[in-house]
C-alpha cells in the first residue's frame, strides 16, 4: 500500500506540473535553464510534454514574409502511424503573398477547391501535388491567400524511417541516401515525412500527426540569406522578388545562392548556422 500511495502522488504531481523537461537530447532544444533534463518513460509525461511545447496560433498569425523568416530554425514533428516520430529543423522557406503575387496559387484572389487552405486560419497546411506524383507542403499565414512553402529540413530524429519512406516513394531501387539528401527540397521533405494530400487543410496547432515545436537558438539577421524563389521563371517581376529565405552555411538547403552569400561576406556578416 505505501508503494501504491507513492505512485499515485507522483502521477498527481505530474498532472499538476506546468513545466516539463524534454525527453531526449533532441527534445532538449526547448528546456529552460536549470530544468531537470533527465529522460522519462511514463506515457503521461510524453503526452504532456508534446502538448506544452507545440507552437500555437499566435506564432503562425503573422505576415507571410515575417512567418517565412520565423520558420527558420523551428522544428517540424511528424508522428507516424506506428508511433515513431520524425523531427526536422526548418532551414529553407519561400513566401507566397496571395492575390498580388503572380507566382502564388491564389493570384488574383481566386479561391478554388485546390487552394482553399491558403484562405484558412494561419497555421493551416496547404498540400498540393506537382507532376501528378510529388507533393509540396505550405503553411497559411496572415493575409488573404498567403502561405509559406517549406523547402528544406535538416533531419534531426527518425532518419532511418525517413530513408524508408523516401525509398518507398521511388519506383526504382537506388543507392542509400545521405543525411543531407533526405529533405533538401519541398517534395523530398514530403516524401521523407510521409506527407500527402491527406494532410491538406490540417491545423498545425491541433493535429495529432504533425505539429511544430520551437527551435533552440533562433537565427539572427546575419544567418539568413534572402534571395529569389525557385522555379517561377514565367511570373515577370515576381521571379526576381527576394522571397526565399534560408540558413546561410547550412548544408541541408536545396539551392545555395553563392553570389548573395559572397555579398553578405563582403558586408562582414558571419554565419553561425
Amino acid at each position: 500500500m505505501p508503494r501504491k500511495r507513492k505512485l499515485l502522488a507522483q502521477l498527481s504531481a505530474l498532472h499538476n506540473s506546468t513545466s516539463f523537461p524534454q525527453i531526449d537530447a533532441v527534445e532538449q532544444l526547448n528546456t529552460t535553464p536549470g530544468a531537470d533534463a533527465s529522460p522519462k518513460s511514463s506515457k503521461y509525461f510524453v503526452i504532456e510534454t508534446k502538448n506544452s511545447s507545440r507552437l500555437q496560433e499566435d506564432f503562425f498569425n503573422q505576415p507571410c514574409v515575417s512567418l517565412a523568416k520565423s520558420f527558420l530554425g523551428q522544428i517540424l514533428v511528424r508522428k507516424l502511424p506506428d508511433g515513431r516520430e520524425l523531427w526536422g529543423r526548418i532551414v529553407e522557406t519561400e513566401a507566397y503573398l496571395g492575390g498580388e503575387d503572380e507566382a502564388s496559387h491564389s493570384r488574383g484572389g481566386k479561391q478554388t477547391q485546390r487552394n482553399a487552405a491558403m484562405f484558412m486560419k494561419p497555421g493551416t497546411l496547404y498540400v498540393y501535388q506537382i507532376y501528378g506524383i510529388y507533393f509540396c507542403m505550405n503553411v497559411s499565414s496572415q493575409g488573404e491567400g498567403a502561405a509559406v512553402l517549406l523547402r528544406s529540413l535538416e533531419p534531426l530524429r527518425g532518419l532511418d524511417a525517413m530513408r524508408e519512406l523516401r525509398r518507398a516513394s521511388r519506383k526504382a531501387p537506388s543507392r542509400l541516401l545521405k543525411d543531407w539528401q533526405l529533405c533538401n527540397g519541398p517534395s523530398k521533405l514530403c516524401q521523407a515525412f510521409g506527407i500527402d494530400k491527406a494532410f491538406d487543410q490540417r491545423d498545425l496547432t491541433q493535429d495529432d500527426a504533425i505539429w511544430m515545436v520551437p527551435g533552440q537558438d533562433p537565427p539572427g539577421e546575419q544567418d539568413v540569406v534572402t534571395t529569389t524563389r525557385i522555379g517561377i521563371g514565367n511570373t515577370g517581376e515576381w521571379a526576381h522578388k527576394p522571397l526565399r529565405f534560408y540558413l546561410r552555411g547550412n548544408r541541408f538547403v536545396s539551392v545555395v545562392d553563392k553570389k548573395m552569400e559572397r555579398e553578405m561576406a563582403a558586408r562582414g556578416h558571419s554565419s553561425r548556422s
